[in-house]
């Protein structure tokens, strides 16, 4: 038996006054709180968390942010690149992004890797993609300017299996004709969770209501919401 196993099962029994001891002195120091000294730990907590900050913006500015831009066909200016960490980027993806747009780091951008014609993302000027954000291009997809997609979308450009049964058990990529476009006109406004499918178009200045899954295309200046997503009203 191993000293280790020994030490427990004494311990267990506590069958001597030494043991009984260091029993009860270990299961203080295991309930042992520290004095919660507000001033003092507040202002480490504060300390910590510049010195964090500080720390993952130099990281941002002098590596992650450079690092995304080189994945992409043009260099733009002013992009605010939010969040610790590299964005997901898989497939054979052609990327061009406008001025003055906003990533986070925790987001998939993914081109289907089996078909004839190289994905391509566009995105336009001022636009803000939020947190675990997945953006699949199956042809294309093209985001205009002042768009705003919220934490947790999904753009679906192509599915990743085929519709036939027989296929997908065999592991059979999707075929060419599942990847469609996507287009998300000026100033729409994707709420948090939304899912876009592959082959729509949402009109200019549209608003999306969370969590909802848009199918079909929408009309300019309206707000939509549901699974599936319908028009609710028409904007002022």
């Amino acid at each position: 038996m191993s000293l280790v196993a020994m030490t427990k099962q004494r311990l267990k029994r506590r069958d001597t006054a030494l043991i009984r001891g260091l029993y009860r002195l270990a299961r203080e120091i295991q309930h042992f709180d520290v004095p919660p000294v507000k001033p003092f730990f507040l202002a480490v907590h504060s300390l910590l968390s510049s010195v964090m900050g500080m720390l993952t913006y130099l990281q941002q500015i002098l590596y992650w942010k450079p690092l995304f831009i080189s994945h992409l066909r043009n260099r733009p200016r002013k992009l605010q690149y939010d969040g610790r960490g590299f964005p997901q980027i898989l497939g054979p993806l052609e990327m061009t992004f406008g001025d003055n747009c906003r990533i986070n780091a925790q987001t998939s951008f993914c081109g289907r890797s089996n078909g004839h014609v190289k994905p391509r993302l566009t995105v336009g000027n001022n636009v803000g993609i939020s947190w675990r954000t997945g953006i699949y291009v199956g042809r294309e997809i093209i985001i205009g300017n002042n768009v705003r997609i919220g934490g947790e979308g999904s753009l679906v450009g192509y599915p990743g299996h085929p519709l036939d049964a027989r296929d997908r058990a065999a592991g059979l990529p999707d075929s060419d004709d599942q990847a469609k476009t996507i287009i998300l006109e000026d100033d729409v406004w994707l709420a948090r969770g939304v899912i876009v499918n592959g082959g729509v178009t949402i009109g200019r200045g549209t608003i999306v209501a969370a969590g909802s899954v848009v199918t079909k295309d929408l009309p300019p200046g309206v707000l939509a919401g549901g699974v599936p997503c319908k028009v609710i009203r028409k904007l002022p």
